[in-house]
Parts: structure tokens; C-alpha cells; sequence
């Protein structure tokens, strides 16, 4: 039977929209096909399960996911009875049930509705649908004493209806109330009861819905500047000097239209991170002139000035009774509800408990969700020395509102700081370091020169070498002020990771550095190595590939299962490339007797079983490696390509293995994700030190 979960409440405003989306990256984590249920719906476009549905690639047909508009369910209701209407959303919840390993079921909102008894309706629901359920309570602008009755009473009266209760969540209370009302709450209930703060970013709407909701003409702005969040108003009317005292960080100005000073000042205070607002806003249809427009530009590109009709009081009335909402179009707001959720959320314990039936697949989406709790159980800091690239500050934004690690951003700090309030990214909690100007920097040098001294490297030339943001970054993972270093969005490979041949060196148990791509297919992830680093390996070499792949597989939740690739099958071929296939197989062999290891093996009978099944009948490896270890450069990177565009594999990588402490390079087209993912399995390989190599 298809296990369902419940996401309900007691009243509106809870903001259980956070709730829903933790719930599903968590069944996500777990099983492939997750489907999606609303018993009842309002007219219009359903934002929450258009976010589900980019988010987590859901391919559900939209027409399955509501069950009754609420004016259907109240009419239905008061002419044939309450079992009628449960009847008609049993026979559509289980429409989609059928098709799915595990339905999230969306409750009703409480919010204009005719259903009378609508906490009753819910729990009756959940009862028919076999559904577990986890109750959400609201505590904003209420004493820790009220959030306490509402949360034990809720407990009672769903559990009193018969309900199977996982879990309760009480959110949105104050922040200083938060540790308290846990405690108390945790003593008092038989389930876990899970307490989030209010954050005043979820609530916040975005500038791009304040346009729409005011009807506001977009005068300047691009995308990026649209999706920041408002988190303040600040009212315009007095001199600037006043004005920049009044501003806050992401504040929207709002001022007459023919006040240029407070334009043009607000954006200079913007452009010089002092601070960074979210946009200008601008009543009575009056904008400045074309003159004032570009200065404007130029002084914050991408920072919107919009413009409506009203005074500043009409507006100012509308203004302060927006919400923001979690829909597609707020992608950096979902990460920030994720990150909100899971670091208040026990999700293991909540994992456990909902017990959804685990998948045999590993699909790429529940890859990335591993890498991302994997990381977050010991938390590293991660060094980025691009820290002025777009990518990559999109990137660490994401990283820290998800909670996955620390980070430490190279580059002019100045520069970095505009660069993020251009793009309305909040790095706090990062640390910047402009490797130019650091006190480190001399200390570096010096360490460099002993460490190149035999290459005749002298502390002034180091001393220009450090500066160098690869070069520092490495150097700060070498001296323990990092963890790992990811680089090479602008970079080249060679130098993003000759710093790290030249200072952290090679394992003692690695004879050379290799990598890896983790190439995640539909419903698996397979392992491809080296398609990066060496061009021609010998056996010897090939075979430390075979081993270090096998590791780093293993540490990422792929048991290994090793082929040595060749066009030759077993014993079936010869001549060099063939012989030293199967040299290297055999020093594996000797080495790590316990692996599953075939070869010579072509790619087919590695892979496909009912090749194995013709030519390596018996095999433990032969149609089911997870490991493929290809004999030269050309043959791995075309390989690994080739899979890539043709088969919409997900690459991710490479990941270099062999180093004493972990430097990634990143592809110079590496998407957002691409970096997101590359961090954190550097934090991963982090959590599991080498020991040092011998001084040399």
C-alpha cells in the first residue's frame, strides 16, 4: 500500500508551506516517484505544487493533484452528507496513489472557505487515505504560553480523531521564545515536536511581487534584482542624510517620483554595500529624467526602481498587508524554507518515522540530496577563491541557506560585497578575504618558499605567487584555515590544481592524483574514472585509479563493484592496451582482494546483464558495475561526454582523489547546482582526513 503523508494545520497563517516543502525533499531523498495530492483547492494556478513540480522534476500531470474546488466540496456537502464528500476525494486520492511509491497530501488552507469543521474534514481524510499526519500550528504574535496550549491541543484533537500522528510543528514563533516553548513541548507530547522560528525573509514579498500585486511599471531591474526580498519599507519624504540614516538592509525605498536626491542616493549607499536594499519604489507616476535614469544604472545595475500611481499612503496601505509566497518563480526563498527546516527539523528522526518503503534506484536528485545531508552532518568550510563570479555566489547562497557547510570567499572584498548586493544575495555568516591585503599573506609567502626552495623560489617571488586567489586558497587549506578548496568556474584546470600538486601533495597510500566523475544516470549513479587527469597511465597506475575510485565511491553511498574497461573481454584479447588492462586488474587483485573487480571488460557486458550474461556468465561485476575505470584520457573524457549529452546524464565532478586534503576543479560552464554539488562533496571528503605525507 502506497504510504501517505499529511501536512495539515488548525488554523491560516501558519506557514506551513515550509513544512510541505521539507516534507517532500525529504520522501525525495527516499523513493523515486513521489506523487501529490490537495484534497481541496481554490480557483487559480496552484503556486505551491508549480514550485513541487520545477523543484523536484515531478512529471504528475497537473490535472491529477486537486481533489474539489472548495465551492464543489461545500455544495456537495450540504446536498448529499460529509461521506459523500470523503467518498469523491478517497476515489481521486487514490487515482494518484496508485501510480506512486508515496503521496504528500497538502491539507486544506482554513482560509474562506464554507466547509464547516474543516480540522474534522482533514483528519477524516487522512483516516481514508491511510495517510500519517503531522499537524502544523502558527505562533506568530502569540505568547510561548498560547503556542504551547495550541500545539498540545492540536495533538489531541487530531490524534482523538483517530489519526496516526508522525510529528507536530509549531512555527513561525519568535526567536527568542523558540528554545523554550521546545523544551517544554518536548516533555509534554508522546510524538517529537518540532519548533521553527519566524524568518522574516520567508514572509517578505519579492520586489517582482510587489510590482505585480501594485500593477508597479518595472523603469530599471533585470531578473536577479526582481527575486530580491523586500524586508523592509522606508518612506522617503525628508532630507537624504536623513534618509540614509532611515535605511535598513533590504529595504524598499518608496518616495515621490520627483525626488532624485533620494533615487540617486539610495542607490549609491546600495552600490557601496551601505547597505545593500532591495529596490526603489516610486508613487505619484512621476519617474526622473533620462539623465538621472542612467546615472542611476550605472550606479546600481540591476537594482529595480519601479514606478505606480498612487500617493505614498495608498501605497504604503497595500504595501504592508503583502505576503510573500513560495511559488516557482522564488527558488532562492525555497532554499532559505529548506534551510529554515532542516536545521530546526530532526529529519532523520522525522525520516524514520514517515518510514517510506526505500528505493533500490538511486536517481540523480536523491544523489544530491545525500550530498547535501552528508555534508551537513560534520560540518567543514569550504574555500572559494572565485568569490566576484556570479555562479559561484549564487552557488554560496545556496550552500549557506541550506546550512551545508562554511564558507571563505576570495577576491576583493569590496568587489565581492557589490557584486552580492547587485545580485540581492545575503552572504552573512561568510568570511572574505582579499588575498592582495591579507595579514596572511606574508606568513604564506614564507611558507611557500620553503616548501619550492629546491625550484629556487625566494620569499619575494612567493610573495607575488601567494597572491594569487588559487594559489592562497590552497595554502589555506594546506595550514588548516580551510578544509577543501573548489575552484576553475573561471579558472583553468591546471591552475586550479597545481597549487595543490606543488603544496598538499599526494597520500602516502596514492601514487598518483586521479579523478572521478559520478555520472548519475536516470535510476542510478555510476562511478567513471580518470577522465580528467592522466593521459596515459601504466598498469601501476591504473590500477591505484581502481583503488582510489573504489574509495571514493564507497564513501559516497555507491558500493563498488570495479570494471576494468578495455574492447577486450577476459582472456579473449592481446597486445599492450589489453595486457595492461589486465596487469592492472591483477595488481588490484593482490591489493584489495576483498573488491569485486572484473577485466579485461568492454563497457556493454559491464553494464548491460544480458550482455554479462553471454559473455562473463557468474560474474559478481559483469552487468552491474558501478565503478568504471577507463584505460587512457581520450577514452574516458570522450566517454563521460558522450554519456553526458546523450543520454542527459548528470556529471558531477571531477571529483580529484589522491591528495592529502581535498581541491576540486570545477568545469568553466559549471551551472549553480554544478558548484553546489562540488562543495559539498569536498566537505564530504573533508570529514575524512588522510594522514599528512612526509616532510620533504
Amino acid at each position: 500500500m502506497t504510504r501517505s503523508v499529511y501536512v495539515t494545520g488548525i488554523d491560516r497563517g501558519d506557514g506551513r508551506q515550509v513544512v510541505e516543502l521539507g516534507v517532500m525533499e525529504l520522501l525525495t531523498r527516499q523513493v523515486d516517484r513521489v506523487g501529490v495530492f490537495r484534497p481541496l483547492v481554490h480557483d487559480g494556478p496552484d503556486r505551491l505544487f508549480e514550485l513541487l513540480r520545477a523543484r523536484y522534476r515531478l512529471s504528475q500531470d497537473p490535472a491529477t493533484v486537486n481533489g474539489l474546488h472548495y465551492e464543489e466540496a461545500s455544495a456537495l456537502q450540504a446536498e448529499r452528507g460529509t461521506d459523500e464528500l470523503v467518498s469523491a476525494l478517497v476515489d481521486r486520492f487514490h487515482t494518484v496513489a496508485r501510480d506512486y511509491e508515496v503521496v504528500l497530501v497538502l491539507g486544506s488552507d482554513f482560509a474562506d472557505t464554507q466547509v464547516p469543521d474543516e480540522l474534522s474534514l482533514n483528519a477524516r481524510l487522512a483516516n481514508e487515505f491511510g495517510a500519517s499526519v503531522i499537524p502544523v500550528v502558527g505562533g506568530r504574535r502569540q505568547s510561548a504560553e498560547s503556542v504551547r496550549a495550541e500545539a498540545r491541543n492540536a495533538f489531541r484533537a487530531y490524534d482523538g480523531l483517530g489519526c496516526d500522528v508522525l510529528a507536530m510543528v509549531v512555527n513561525r514563533v519568535a526567536g527568542e521564545d523558540r528554545d523554550g516553548i521546545a523544551e517544554r513541548l518536548g516533555s509534554r507530547l508522546p510524538v517529537p515536536c518540532y519548533v521553527l522560528p519566524d524568518d522574516s525573509a520567508l514572509s517578505a514579498p519579492t520586489v517582482a511581487q510587489i510590482a505585480q500585486v501594485l500593477g508597479a511599471r518595472v523603469v530599471l531591474g533585470d531578473d536577479s534584482g526582481l527575486a530580491r526580498d523586500a524586508l523592509d519599507f522606508v518612506f522617503g519624504g525628508a532630507m537624504l542624510p536623513n534618509l540614509l540614516k532611515a535605511l535598513t538592509p533590504g529595504c524598499v525605498v518608496v518616495t515621490p517620483g520627483d525626488r532624485a536626491d533620494l533615487v540617486v542616493g539610495s542607490l549609491a549607499a546600495h552600490s557601496a554595500g551601505n547597505p545593500p536594499i532591495a529596490g526603489v519604489l516610486l508613487t505619484l507616476n512621476e519617474v526622473p529624467g533620462d539623465e538621472i535614469l542612467t546615472l542611476a544604472d550605472r550606479l546600481a545595475p540591476g537594482t529595480p526602481v519601479l514606478a505606480v500611481t498612487g500617493n505614498s499612503f495608498t501605497t504604503a496601505s497595500r504595501l504592508f498587508t503583502l505576503e510573500g509566497k513560495l511559488n516557482a518563480s522564488t527558488p532562492r526563498k525555497a532554499e532559505r524554507a529548506l534551510g529554515l527546516f532542516e536545521r530546526y527539523v530532526d529529519t532523520a528522526e522525522l525520516l524514520k518515522r514517515v518510514s517510506a518503503p526505500s528505493s533500490d534506484r538511486l536517481t540523480p536528485m536523491m544523489f544530491e540530496h545525500q550530498l547535501l545531508e552528508q555534508a551537513r552532518t560534520d560540518r567543514r568550510r569550504v574555500v572559494l577563491p572565485e568569490g566576484t563570479e556570479e555562479r559561484v555566489l549564487h552557488a554560496a547562497e545556496v550552500l549557506l541557506r541550506r546550512d551545508v557547510c562554511d564558507l571563505t570567499l576570495l577576491g576583493p572584498v569590496d568587489q565581492i560585497r557589490k557584486k552580492a548586493a547587485d545580485l540581492g544575495i545575503d552572504l552573512g555568516g561568510s568570511e572574505l578575504i582579499d588575498p592582495a591585503g591579507s595579514e596572511l599573506r606574508e606568513a604564506f609567502a614564507e611558507k611557500y618558499a620553503k616548501l619550492r626552495a629546491h625550484r629556487g623560489v625566494t620569499v619575494e617571488v612567493a610573495y607575488d605567487v601567494v597572491a594569487d586567489v588559487n594559489y592562497f586558497g590552497t595554502l589555506m587549506v594546506e595550514e588548516g584555515l580551510a578544509d577543501g578548496m573548489v575552484s576553475g568556474s573561471v579558472h583553468s584546470t591546471a591552475a586550479t590544481i597545481r597549487p595543490a600538486f606543488e603544496i598538499i601533495k599526494t597520500r602516502p597510500d596514492a601514487k598518483i592524483v586521479s579523478s572521478v566523475f559520478f555520472m548519475c544516470l536516470a535510476d542510478k549513479v555510476l562511478v567513471y574514472g580518470d577522465c580528467a587527469v592522466n593521459p596515459a597511465p601504466d598498469a601501476e597506475q591504473l590500477a591505484d585509479i581502481a583503488l582510489q575510485s573504489a574509495t571514493t565511491a564507497r564513501q559516497f553511498g555507491v558500493e563498488p563493484r570495479v570494471a576494468m574497461l578495455s574492447y577486450s573481454t577476459g582472456t579473449s584479447g592481446s597486445g599492450a592496451d589489453v595486457d595492461k588492462v589486465r596487469e592492472a586488474t591483477e595488481l588490484v587483485r593482490l591489493r584489495a582482494p576483498e573488491l569485486k573487480i572484473e577485466g579485461p571488460i568492454p563497457y556493454d557486458a559491464a553494464v548491460e546483464p544480458t550482455v554479462a550474461a553471454t559473455k562473463l556468465p557468474g560474474s559478481e561485476v559483469a552487468g552491474q558495475a558501478s565503478v568504471l575505470i577507463f584505460p587512457d584520457l581520450n577514452t574516458g573524457n570522450n566517454t563521460y561526454k558522450a554519456v553526458q549529452r546523450s543520454a542527459g546524464a548528470i556529471a558531477v565532478g571531477p571529483v580529484l582523489q589522491g591528495l592529502r586534503k581535498p581541491v576540486n576543479d570545477l568545469s568553466r560552464g559549471a551551472l549553480v547546482q554544478d558548484i553546489v554539488n562540488t562543495v559539498a562533496i569536498t566537505a564530504i571528503q573533508a570529514q575524512s582526513p588522510h594522514e599528512k605525507a612526509p616532510a620533504q
